[in-house]
């Protein structure tokens, strides 16, 4: 009688056809592993593990790697003894850390559930980014649950931007992030000779542990601190925002005609004839989009003719890996890191006067009351008229007979059509109930030595809007398009408030007698009519703040769930492909509709994270940015009053907004009139227990200039006259 072979252990893998198909080998599935190690019910040593499951000496090497991404990933951990536990075993959190310039710091747990404290002690162990395991060991004094790092998975920071100092000799570097509050100690064989004060980028080479600070090399030497266009470099590289193209990126861009070849014109529509015009900002450099407006009928029929990038930028060249890498164009005081590089973004894919550029076309047409009837898509070539500014635009409007207008007096007839659709889709944006927030933006005007000669706010024209307007017809038009052809994209969406803030703000409201209507679901017209009825209190702009910042931010996703703010119930990005990555996925995704191909660049969610996060970096970097170039300009006015209104309250002080300046400065809790002050973060105010001084979002204050810190871009103000 013959004695059945008892199966290996590792043909009981339910993955094992997976992981051949995957890998062309037939190691055990993570999921195979885990499982085993949990029914072992103890640690085990990775030699038992591989006779367990009957490893072959050839199959080693692939198993190791197997089990060295498991422990990198957070499923498996090696104890002192260096035996293999599952992580869900031992009750250890993973998560991502966010360092405090105070030196503790916070993880952020991957699985969602409450931030855990770290102490400036356990931080000694990690750095603002790392991701980490975390046992959590009870609470802290302010009820906050509490943690010891066990261990780190992955270290984030590699290099950093900072000022070196020296201290009896020793020389170390302060991170310009403020979120890493450990200094990384220099060797002198590691300084490039550097001098204390000025700007290095480090690489680290040692990482910090219990026991040890980490420890930088300097790898380039930036120069002084307060050297015009030195905020921007540092900016650069604390952000790590890509602003040197690579080697294979240049060498594509040589390969590009000066114009447009005849070779390139076969299949496309010619539009050279029609007046298109851009309408952009003085020192705008890049055209992505220009207009045209004619009646139809008792309607109008609008072309917006938007650059055609992906005719020059085709799926995963050395361009496209870098403009998906970069995200968008960032835009700093002064200075531009574009998206493509110059021979495209300012050169053949710019929408310039007087030449003939390709283009992809939104062709609209539009009823007297700014519905749209039909409207299509197409390549075209076209011929840019004239360009013109917000400026000049505004001028011709007002003034028909004034200079501007004289001088393009063949484009006036075109411009005002255009100026009446204009107001045909404003009343139609009305009867949507989009929100119109009213915003101030600032422009600095820079001296001969690039530093700010003042600070101006940019006053929005019709001309602004008219474009604004154009614009998003072309967008909602490439939504609904792709919508209809069932082409995945990247839609932009913005989501209305989550419930808790959505209670926060009714119960702000209703201190002022407001409602906000809509029930636990209001529209945007819900708010546009709440703003409406608000326009000419006094206390206007407090109460527009604040229903502000109960909405969320817009994001780029695959999943279409409308733009709250806009009242649109699909919307994209389709007009700026020259600097915003997602507009040019869009075009590509338009191209294959028209085609009848599907465009499929991959994993469209993380995509849409992807860009959002490059948006979000650029933002930052340029409110850095901004912040230094305002301390700056600031440092001559210590001691002197101005007057301001609060634009924000926290528990340690009042943010004040200087009227006529648009710096922003901090009043500390300590600064203010003997009391104890309590926050209440619903009502957005401070109030004095004894006294009942309360100072709210909005109230005017006239305040004192005492501190300006270039170093961490702050400025402290104290109150002065009436604000005592």
């Amino acid at each position: 009688m013959s004695i059945k072979k008892k199966p290996k252990l590792r043909n009981l893998d339910p993955h094992l056809e997976r992981e051949k198909e995957r890998y062309g080998h037939a190691v055990p599935s993570r999921e195979f592993m885990l499982q085993i190690l949990k029914e072992q019910g103890i640690p085990m040593n990775e030699k038992a593990l591989q006779n367990l499951l009957e490893i072959t000496e050839e199959e080693n090497e692939i198993f190791g790697r197997r089990v060295s991404a498991m422990l990198r990933e957070g499923q498996l951990m090696r104890n002192r003894k260096g035996d293999i536990c599952v992580v869900e075993k031992l009750d250890l959190i993973k998560g991502k850390v966010q360092g405090h310039a105070d030196g503790f710091g916070f993880l952020i747990p991957d699985d969602g559930s409450p931030d855990l404290f770290l102490s400036a002690k356990e931080m000694h162990k990690a750095l603002h980014g790392d991701r980490v395991m975390v046992r959590e060991i009870g609470v802290d004094r302010r009820g906050r649950r509490e943690g010891t790092i066990v261990e780190v998975l992955e270290r984030a920071v590699t290099h950093l931007v900072g000022r070196l100092h020296a201290d009896h000799g020793i020389l170390f570097v302060e991170a310009e992030n403020r979120r890493i509050s450990q200094d990384i100690l220099i060797p002198r064989e590691e300084s490039l000779d550097a001098r204390a004060g000025q700007v290095v980028m480090v690489n680290i080479i040692q990482q910090p542990s219990k026991n040890a600070q980490p420890i930088g090399r300097i790898v380039e030497i930036l120069g002084e601190y307060t050297a015009p266009g030195m905020e921007i470099e540092i900016a650069l590289r604390k952000h790590d925002l890509p602003y040197q193209f690579p080697p294979e990126v240049e060498k594509l861009s040589t390969k590009f005609p000066a114009n447009v070849l005849k070779t390139e014109l076969m299949e496309r529509e010619d539009i050279r004839h029609l007046p298109l015009v851009t309408i952009d900002g003085e020192t705008a450099r890049d055209f992505d989009d220009a207009v045209y407006c004619e009646r139809d009928g008792k309607g109008y029929k609008l072309y917006v003719a938007i650059a055609d990038v992906s005719h020059y930028v085709h799926p995963h060249d050395a361009l496209d890996r870098e403009a998906l890498t970069r995200g968008n164009s960032v835009y700093f005081p002064r200075r531009v890191i574009p998206m493509l590089p110059e021979v495209l973004s300012n050169g053949l894919c710019s929408l310039n006067s007087q030449v003939e550029r390709l283009c992809m076309v939104c062709e609209m047409s539009l009823d007297g009351t700014g519905d749209f009837s039909e409207y299509r898509f197409y390549p075209a070539v076209m011929y840019s008229h004239a360009r013109l500014t917000y400026t000049k635009v505004a001028s011709m409007l007002e003034d028909p007979k004034g200079e501007d207008a004289k001088e393009y007096k063949n484009l006036l007839p075109h411009i005002q059509l255009l100026y009446k659709l204009f107001k045909v889709l404003l009343k139609a944006r009305e009867k949507r109930g989009a929100i119109d927030f009213e915003t101030i933006e600032t422009q600095m005007i820079f001296n001969d030595q690039g530093k700010i000669e003042c600070i101006l706010p940019v006053k929005r024209n019709d001309a602004h809007r008219l474009i604004e307007e154009c614009m998003l017809a072309a967008n909602v038009c490439a939504s609904d398009f792709l919508k209809k052809h069932k082409q995945p994209t990247v839609y932009r969406i913005h989501e209305g408030p989550t419930p808790e803030k959505l209670v926060a703000l009714r119960d702000f409201l209703k201190e002022f007698g407001l409602q906000l209507g809509g029930g636990d679901a209001p529209s945007a017209k819900d708010y546009a009519r709440t703003l409406t009825k608000i326009k000419d209190r006094l206390d206007a702009q407090l109460l527009q703040t604040v229903m502000l910042r109960s909405l969320r931010q817009a994001v780029y996703s695959p999943d279409n769930v409308g733009h709250f703010g806009l009242a649109y119930e699909s919307y994209t990005h389709f007009t700026s492909p020259i600097r915003r990555y997602p507009d040019l996925l869009v075009h590509r995704a338009i191209k294959a509709v028209l085609t009848g191909t599907v465009y499929s660049p991959g994993d469209w969610h993380e995509l849409g994270i992807h860009c959002s996060q490059t948006e979000r970096r650029a933002d930052d970097a340029t409110r850095d940015v901004e912040a230094w170039l305002k301390c700056y300009y600031m440092q001559d006015k210590i001691g002197e009053c101005f007057d301001g209104v609060i634009s924000g309250v926290t528990g340690f002080g009042l943010f004040v907004a200087l009227h006529g300046v648009y710096v922003e400065g901090l009043v500390h809790i300590s600064e203010l009139p003997s009391d104890y002050f309590h926050f209440d973060a619903a009502k957005h105010m401070l109030l004095g227990e004894r006294g009942g001084k309360r100072y709210r979002l909005g109230d005017r204050l006239r305040v004192k200039v005492v501190r300006v810190d270039l170093e961490t871009s702050k400025i402290d103000f104290v109150l002065a006259g009436n604000g005592e």
